[in-house]
């Protein structure tokens, strides 16, 4: 059958053009034995997708004018869409649940397959079998696929944003692009896909929207009671898909402000790439949506790279290295922002007040519950000495400092035994917590950092992405008096007792997917998928993974001379202008560097507060205080 597509391809271009074309040798090598090539009538395999779709080995198609590869299949692959079906910690927690619920084992099948591994799973259906032998799993190629081309392109677009929890529509003859024939000078060209694959390529512009991704990201599940009784309620495990239409990248009419869920996890390249190899006729389409699915899985990545063979995975470690350097990038860049601003300090307590910012379109963290963010703020002295510490994790990479059952919200710590964690706690029917999907009843806590534009009016989408024990905050989500800021101030009371001298501040907001403290109740049942996943998680560290941090310093001797210290804040500063506090008017000058030493230029200093402008370029910058009795050199980080 290969063969016969590959003579297609050539007979046609020798038809057509007397440009550049596929050998047979080439074409059959194109697809990759890696990759499954199953056509069961309804879905075909990755494989035969990228005999078009992937690398073009005269390097004509799916390349950048720089050179670089940008083609869907090598892209796809090493993400933790393409390794949904084969991902161990979801085949731990199927087993989990199927082991809490016996009863409920088939309709639990169902239900997760639907999302990662929907061939298999829409195969069955759509030839009249509603359930999926999970038995199957191991030896199933279609299954084994995870969403891979055909699950996210063959979508019907009248069902788009209209389904949720897996409930997906297909068509069986039919492609979904995001370029429109009428539209375009050099309309699809469709008879190739018709010819290898079966499928009419068409274009529409919902396939562009946050729609596509609705059906799977947006996941309710029906409660059971601790006897595997339904109660006949049903819980929003996961809601990404609601929580950005309540936000202001849906809500918003700036076009710097609204953003589909591809603007992010699918960047647009807007230079003309030719999508499909093997025709030299073809035009560039742009804007070009790269298919890097990338999220904030850190840890996961790791998992799966670690354990390719064991896991029979079609991706290899370089795959899972770039999709992990993308995955670090959106995570350092595109997730958080904070800052510490520095309130008064007298004998008893120092004050801090530190801003947190999400940047994500939805919660963060948002998906599957497991996932928490969490805040370490440490206090050392000059010699770098340990003087305070609220949060951070122990040997275990559990967080130090958490209660047993689940640490509340605050709003104001003052001790070493409370730590802020931004996260999703599920309660059982009896009010206890649980980390079993089909026994959640209710909320015991989500205070996880909501999207700009967030509001909490009453109705159908707060109701699906509500938030639960911040104890009327005043400082969540709100700036001024004004929801929807999506930021949060932690406020930081330290007893400083008998500190003495300069102090050092670090705070980090550290990011876990796959928190030991969540593995517990899992760990304890037995079965091949758990013993499998719990071996691989004792392989590979849960350390968090950083994504924001903010630094100060302050110094505690004595008020007098408390005041009498020049202090830059705030640092880091996220719009550029800091201020320099300056009692006495010790400070008469301040210079500007960049982090290589380059002098950018001086500011005169006359009174005894003044605002200095850093550069528009984010970084480190170096301050030089200059007096008459007074020389301090000063870092500032401008986010």
């Amino acid at each position: 059958m290969i063969i016969c597509v590959a003579g297609f391809s050539l007979a046609w271009q020798v038809q057509r053009h007397k440009g550049k074309y596929h050998s047979e040798a080439e074409m059959v090598k194109m697809l990759d034995g890696n990759l499954p090539i199953f056509d069961n009538g309804i879905f075909v395999g990755s494989g035969r997708c990228a005999g078009c779709h992937g690398v073009d080995p005269v390097g004509f198609a799916n390349i950048t004018a720089e050179g670089e590869l940008v083609n869907p299949a090598e892209n796809w692959r090493g993400t933790m869409m393409a390794n949904s079906a084969k991902d161990p910690f979801w085949r731990a927690k199927l087993s989990h649940e199927m082991l809490v619920n016996p009863t409920h084992a088939q309709e639990l099948v169902n239900k997760c397959t639907s999302c990662h591994a929907p061939i298999g799973k829409y195969t069955n259906s759509m030839n009249g079998n509603p359930d999926y032998d999970i038995t199957q799993l191991p030896t199933d190629s279609m299954a084994r696929d995870g969403v891979n081309c055909s699950a996210c392109h063959q979508q019907r677009m009248d069902n788009l944003g209209q389904h949720f929890s897996g409930e997906l529509f297909y068509h069986t003859d039919t492609i979904w692009g995001p370029y429109v024939s009428e539209e375009m000078d050099f309309p699809i060209f469709y008879q190739a896909m018709q010819s290898f694959v079966g499928y009419t390529p068409v274009g529409n512009h919902k396939f562009t929207k946050s729609e596509a991704c609705a059906g799977c990201h947006t996941l309710s599940t029906h409660t059971a009671d601790l006897q595997g009784n339904y109660t006949g309620q049903t819980f929003v495990e996961q809601a990404t898909y609601h929580e950005w239409l309540n936000s202001s990248y849906k809500t918003s009419n700036d076009p710097a402000v609204h953003k589909e869920c591809q603007d992010c996890h699918m960047p647009k390249l807007q230079e003309p790439i030719v999508i499909a190899s093997g025709y030299s006729f073809l035009p560039g389409r742009q804007p070009y949506g790269q298919h890097w699915f990338v999220g904030g899985n850190y840890y996961m990545l790791q998992l799966l790279r670690n354990n390719i063979d064991a896991l029979d995975l079609t991706a290899n470690a370089t795959h899972f290295n770039t999709v992990l350097a993308r995955t670090e990038q959106q995570l350092l860049n595109e997730t958080a922002q904070m800052q510490i601003i520095q309130g008064a300090i007298d004998q008893d307590t120092a004050r801090f007040e530190l801003h947190i910012k999400n940047l994500a379109g939805h919660k963060f963290p948002s998906g599957y519950p497991s996932r928490r963010a969490f805040v370490e703020f440490v206090v050392t002295d000059n010699n770098g000495n340990e003087v305070f510490r609220s949060g951070g994790v122990n040997e275990e990479y559990r967080v130090i400092g958490e209660n047993t059952t689940y640490e509340p919200h605050y709003n104001m710590i003052n001790s070493p035994e409370q730590v802020q964690i931004y996260e999703m706690v599920m309660a059982d029917v009896n009010g206890n917590k649980t980390t079993v999907l089909e026994r959640a009843a209710d909320y015991l806590k989500d205070n996880r950092l909501v999207p700009l534009g967030f509001s909490s009016n009453p109705g159908g989408l707060y109701d699906t992405t509500r938030v639960v024990g911040i104890n009327s905050d005043p400082d969540f989500n709100l700036e001024n008096n004004v929801e929807g800021s999506g930021t949060d101030i932690v406020h930081f009371h330290l007893p400083i007792g008998a500190w003495n001298g300069d102090f050092h501040v670090t705070a980090r907001l550290l990011y876990q997917t796959t928190p030991p403290q969540y593995m517990d109740e899992m760990f304890s049942y037995d079965s091949p998928e758990i013993n499998t996943f719990k071996t691989m998680f004792n392989n590979l560290p849960a350390s968090p993974f950083e994504v924001a941090l903010a630094e100060t310093n302050f110094s505690h001797v004595g008020v007098a001379e408390i005041k009498a210290r020049p202090s830059i804040y705030p640092n880091p500063t996220l719009n550029g202008w800091v201020y320099l506090n300056n009692p006495q008017s010790l400070v008469t000058e301040v210079d500007v560097y960049n982090n290589a030493g380059q002098w950018l230029f001086k500011k005169y200093i006359t009174q005894s507060q003044t605002a200095i402008e850093l550069p528009e370029s984010k970084g480190t910058y170096i301050l030089v205080l200059k007096g008459y009795t007074e020389r301090r050199v000063m870092k500032v980080v401008r986010n």
